[in-house]
């Protein structure tokens, strides 16, 4: 089966935001570009799962607008981290210390102080991964941290424990990934 990763267009933030579970929406122009070249790429009658972070749902309504063959459904599950105190903070205004006690318990550190843990995005994505059926591709709308936590799942990784562990190449806002995906092997 083929997985495809769709991460949402460019948010109307500021570059260098901090936005995880923060619901923005997403550029409308971009968003459309995005919908058009995906929806001349897919097969017909795919399951489209999405977050419901409106980013997401933007992309997910645009893509059925254009092929209303495909059938949507959203999932909490495929949304971003929840980066606690972060959230809505430039990146470069967070405290070295922060990241440092953030990498020194990769997995279970709640980021932000009262976010999520790397291991509690991993076990939800990991249910949602569980669900998917060798017979039938899918398409997931959804994030770059979600993308990438897929892609250890699709190794056969269930849990990381250190930062390095974690993929750095990240799919570019508008841009997809499939992945081919034996799942009798995979889990």
């Amino acid at each position: 089966m083929t997985l495809w990763l769709v991460r949402h267009a460019p948010v109307l933030l500021a570059p260098g935001c901090c936005y995880g579970a923060l619901d923005v929406a997403a550029d409308a122009a971009a968003t459309s570009a995005a919908a058009l070249a995906l929806a001349d790429v897919l097969p017909k009658g795919l399951r489209v799962s999405t977050s419901p972070l409106q980013r997401c749902e933007q992309l997910a309504q645009a893509l059925h607008g254009l092929r209303p063959d495909l059938m949507l459904a959203s999932d909490a599950r495929l949304r971003e981290m929840n980066f606690g105190s972060w959230e809505g903070r430039r990146w470069d205004a967070i405290a070295q210390s922060e990241f440092d006690a953030w990498t020194a318990d990769f997995a279970g550190h709640a980021v932000g102080d009262h976010g999520e843990t790397v291991h509690a995005v991993m076990t939800r994505v990991g249910e949602a991964f569980d669900e998917l059926r060798d017979d039938a591709d899918a398409v997931w709308i959804t994030h770059a941290g979600i993308i990438r936590a897929a892609q250890l799942l699709a190794q056969g990784i269930r849990q990381i424990e250190r930062a390095d562990q974690w993929p750095l190449d990240a799919t570019a806002c508008g841009q997809w990934r499939t992945l081919a995906l034996s799942l009798k092997h995979s889990r």
